[in-house]
């Protein structure tokens, strides 16, 4: 088969615009999902239908109806509505909209509408240079982006906007959307027969993965691809569905939000001893892009924080997976931390090292530093000796089970203690010789008395 074969009948729309940008909704009566922010009886959707809209922020994932949104904003209250991009335009740029704005709110009253894709990508200067003309009206401001506003948005921008969180579509609301661009004949692929297989629209909303941009590019190139059958219905299959999205979108950004959400993920199922979960949030990670010596990274650091003396070992398969990933790389590299996060979420927990060391710092840092007593103090040189560096010193060795007795802290802090071993793991045997210590220098004092 040649491609001209392939493409001798294309799917009504071939050659326009794609049918992810013709089937944005031309009203709220179109709009899929999102009931919670802009449903009927949400304050954002009552304010814009009573043209009392305010400029807002859209904070959500790709493919979710963030610039879908704008437009509809500034039709229901028929504003100028003007693009403006983060990575092309500057301050120079912005005083150019301003002008265009107080034009023509002169001349015919009419608000206009700045929408700011990625808005995240903007820096401060071009932040600021904003606030004055938010403040007074000028201009309402739509901003839009995957990142969490509270880190990419200045405070002051952020304190003049309302921040609307949108949420990833459902998969019912992905097929909603697909089943309506089948349909429709002026926007969409509906004067082309298309049959798409209900296994196919299913495996094609769950891929989605809650970007109908990504379903809607999908579902036009399998169309395009399927050739019509004898009865000029183009059947698309769950095959050709597979080909056209060739694998799952995943929803990842090393430096965005999600990267934490996962992180946190895979740390908590770690925590939590379920090493399914902790495989999956692992795969979600490796698979999305992430840097995976940032991964080995947090897999050392969970193995002193929750595992700790627990299994002694998880710190030495922790740092060897680490070295593993730096020798061999990336897909190889991808079992060694598959191994080390089994092992971790497998082994014995404890956050008595975690615990102590908080309780230790927070000495340090909450009291005067005491000197170092005398007794445990190096005397390498005649001076320091004759100062009494030293002075009192009792060699462990020279006693039972290796045990003086003798304080080894400042006066101040005597009794202080900051490690209570569990009775997990090899912690209980830390424990049980701790205790078999205490109980030897006791004894010692008994003894004296």
């Amino acid at each position: 088969m040649t491609p001209s074969d392939l493409f001798s009948e294309r799917p009504a729309g071939e050659g326009k615009s794609p049918l992810a940008d013709r089937m944005r909704p031309c009203d709220f009566d179109e709009f899929v999902g999102q009931e919670k922010a802009i449903g009927k009886d949400s304050v954002l959707r009552r304010a814009i239908e009573q043209g009392e809209i305010q400029s807002v922020i859209f904070w959500g994932p790709p493919g979710t109806g963030k610039t879908t949104l704008a437009h509809l904003i500034s039709t229901v209250t028929d504003s100028t509505f003007i693009a403006f991009s983060a990575v092309t335009a500057g301050v120079k740029e912005i005083r150019g909209v301003v002008a265009s704005a107080e034009m023509n709110m002169n001349l015919n009253g009419r608000k206009t509408i700045l929408f700011v894709d990625e808005i995240h990508r903007f820096n401060k200067a071009q932040q600021d240079a904003f606030l004055p003309h938010v403040e007074k009206g000028t201009i309402i401001l739509i901003g839009a982006t995957t990142e969490n506003p509270s880190f990419e948005v200045n405070s002051a921008l952020l304190s003049r906007s309302r921040v609307v969180m949108l949420d990833k579509l459902l998969e019912e609301d992905i097929k909603k959307i697909i089943t309506h661009a089948l349909a429709d004949e002026e926007r969409g692929l509906g004067t082309t027969p298309i049959e798409l297989e209900p296994e196919a629209l299913d495996h094609l909303a769950a891929q989605a993965d809650g970007d109908a941009r990504i379903a809607l590019n999908a579902v036009e190139m399998a169309a395009a691809a399927t050739r019509p059958g004898e009865d000029g219905v183009r059947k698309i299959g769950l095959e050709t569905i597979e080909g056209a999205m060739q694998k799952k979108a995943l929803l990842y950004d090393r430096a965005g939000e999600e990267h934490y959400n996962i992180i946190s993920a895979l740390h908590k199922s770690l925590r939590g001893s379920d090493p399914d979960a902790s495989l999956y949030w692992l795969a979600r990670m490796l698979e999305g892009g992430e840097d995976p010596l940032f991964i080995a990274r947090r897999l050392v650091r969970f193995a002193s924080e929750d595992i700790g003396n627990a299994d002694p070992h998880a710190l030495l398969v922790a740092v060897a997976a680490k070295d593993a990933v730096h020798f061999i790389g990336r897909p190889e590299g991808d079992l060694a931390l598959a191994q080390a996060a089994v092992y971790l979420a497998t082994a014995p927990k404890s956050n008595a090292i975690y615990t102590a060391y908080g309780k230790a710092k927070e000495d340090v840092v909450s009291r005067p530093a005491p000197p170092v007593p005398f007794h445990i103090r190096n005397a390498p040189t005649r001076m320091m000796s004759e100062l009494g560096f030293g002075d009192g010193y009792v060699y462990p060795h020279d006693n039972q089970d290796a045990v003086a007795e003798q304080s080894y802290l400042p006066s101040e802090l005597k009794n202080a203690r900051y490690y209570e071993p569990t009775d997990r793991g090899y912690e209980a045997k830390i424990k049980a010789r701790l205790e078999k210590w205490r109980k030897i220098l006791a004894d010692r004092r008994r003894r004296k008395k």
